[in-house]
């Protein structure tokens, strides 16, 4: 697996840059190569992207939302295999330090050479500085959802899908079908791995 990391800063306050974040159907708007996320239910979310010309998709689980500090995820279907965090750090009232740490399996003659390029590094971070300015241009979230997801199993009797808090169910954004992304403070991918 190889890993990527890269953070940036905000100039929006904490809680706005996290729900921006949770809508993931917005994704498309910022992330290259991300053609459309689906959101099936409060943890699930099915992705089309195209990079470099190879078309894949595939279905991500969150793992573990702590609202205002972090989101990790894995895929557990599909031709892409990843795993990874978005952290949120309040730098003051106004600004807000967004880091994604991300581990994945290249695919492929061409995924792996890009690897050794660094072209997931240079994806990441062009990534990240659309989202600053789209949050930025924005002023606010388009939407934002409060409400926490533990891992599977993690203190729930029977080891289902906990969701804490009085949080609505998550927004379905409706005319706007374009998003999605993930992490909090760099946690190391390899904390992610269970079962």
């Amino acid at each position: 697996m190889s890993k990527v990391k890269e953070s940036i800063d905000v100039d929006v306050p904490l809680h706005g840059v996290y729900n921006q974040w949770t809508q993931f159907e917005e994704f498309p708007r910022f992330m290259d190569g991300v053609e459309e996320v689906r959101q099936t239910d409060d943890r699930h979310c099915h992705w089309t992207t195209k990079v470099a010309g190879a078309r894949r998709e595939f279905d991500t689980e969150i793992v573990d939302q702590l609202p205002d500090q972090r989101i990790s995820w894995r895929t557990v279907g599909g031709d892409v295999r990843q795993m990874g965090v978005v952290t949120f750090q309040r730098l003051d009232d106004s600004r807000t330090r967004v880091s994604l740490a991300m581990e994945f399996e290249p695919q492929g003659m061409v995924e792996k050479a890009g690897d050794m390029l660094g072209v997931l590094d240079r994806q990441v971070k062009g990534d990240l500085s659309r989202f600053k300015g789209f949050i930025e241009e924005q002023g606010r979230a388009t939407g934002g959802w409060g409400g926490r997801l533990t891992p599977e199993g993690a203190g729930t009797p029977g080891g289902g899908p906990t969701v804490r808090g009085d949080a609505p169910p998550r927004e379905q954004p409706q005319a706007r079908m374009t998003g999605e992304g993930a992490p909090p403070l760099p946690v190391d991918p390899e904390h992610l791995r269970h079962g």
